[in-house]
């Protein structure tokens, strides 16, 4: 089942952002405002992505794939969208958890990776899940093709409630679709059905301008991740892996890199900053495909932003890692050089890299 708002994707090519670097994070309580105040502030921003579990009685039985991929998401070892079907980002996903825990590479969801994956625990596959009433609120936009045309919104936001709550739960509308019942209703106080992934708390930091603790809640990702000693993209396999100081692998993610126009840059590099909730500056002389019409503009931050939820700047000029407007097309479409990965992925990767990590992107 096609749904409506989803748009082609839009490809990213030797990007020019505005990059501040945000790693570090401190207490969020203003200069001036009482420990209750910013306590009251907190709570209402929590509510917002406070999905309350409905419980059941008779559970739906999980389909069996989908219960693999939730596992592999909470991991780190990111299966791409969650959406129950068999194939290639998944299988990689499988094969990264195996090599990463000393398991036999099978890339197949087999006994040992089950027991690994599952740590002995019957974890739901799915949720039952009240939509918060501040969480439906939006706003949403409706977002044009042209650049031009999306540095007029005052944000990039989601197109609407569905695709908003697709990204929460590391999936797709169309998936989301196909896990509920033609009668599910998609408002406020609604109860859906979506891939278990659980709740996150407004991460609490200073001089937080851009509101980078309520886009991790947004999507389901935590503040605290294992932290990166390098990284190393694989263009053949379509991944990007995470090592840490002992070359042990921490974490995988799908990622779509280069094209023909604009190949991957082969080579070492290093992570200069990471920008979170970025401005996008459009320069159409650095797009090979722009418009001859198209004039330099600033886009303001969103998760249908050309990159997304955030842009990881390297010492190759222009080149960035950073996230995608269209995360179904993750390993299936062609960038302009830069590697993007869904926006959850990539929030998360931004909490594990910071200034000066090494970059090694390899054929």
């Amino acid at each position: 089942m096609r749904n409506p708002v989803l748009l082609a994707a839009f490809l990213c090519s030797a990007c020019n952002v505005t990059v501040t670097d945000a790693n570090e994070s401190r207490p969020a309580q203003e200069e001036g405002q009482s420990g209750n105040d910013a306590a009251t502030q907190a709570a209402i921003k929590n509510a917002a992505y406070d999905f309350e579990i409905v419980q059941e009685q008779n559970p739906k039985q999980p389909n069996r794939i989908l219960m693999a991929q939730v596992a592999l998401d909470r991991w780190g070892f990111s299966p791409g969208v969650l959406d129950g079907k068999d194939g290639m980002s998944y299988k990689a996903a499988l094969r990264g958890f195996q090599e990463a825990h000393d398991l036999p590479v099978t890339g197949l969801f087999d006994q040992p990776t089950s027991n690994m994956l599952l740590e002995g625990e019957a974890r739901p596959t799915t949720y039952l899940v009240k939509i918060p009433e501040d969480f439906a609120r939006g706003p949403f936009f409706n977002i044009p093709r042209g650049l031009n045309e999306q540095a007029s919104l005052p944000a990039l936001t989601y197109r609407n409630l569905m695709e908003k709550l697709a990204e929460r739960f590391h999936t797709t509308p169309d998936a989301l679709v196909a896990l509920n019942s033609p009668t599910t209703q998609v408002g406020a106080g609604a109860t859906i059905r979506v891939p278990a992934i659980d709740n996150q708390p407004v991460a609490q930091i200073e001089g937080d301008e851009r509101g980078w603790g309520e886009t991790l809640a947004s999507l389901g990702v935590a503040k605290e991740q294992p932290q990166a000693d390098h990284i190393v993209v694989d263009k053949s396999e379509g991944l990007l892996k995470v090592y840490d100081a002992d070359n042990r692998m921490i974490a995988q993610f799908p990622v779509t890199t280069g094209s023909q126009h604009d190949p991957l840059p082969i080579g070492e590099w290093t992570i200069k900053g990471v920008s979170r909730n970025p401005d996008f500056h459009y320069n159409p002389d650095l797009f090979w495909d722009a418009s001859s019409k198209d004039e330099k503009a600033v886009l303001k931050p969103g998760p249908n932003g050309p990159v997304g939820v955030v842009w990881i700047d390297l010492s190759k000029d222009h080149y960035g890692i950073h996230g995608t407007p269209e995360p179904q097309t993750i390993g299936r479409t062609e960038s302009h050089g830069c590697i993007r990965l869904t926006n959850w992925d990539a929030a998360r990767l931004a909490q594990m890299v910071k200034t000066g990590v090494k970059a090694k992107f390899q054929a």
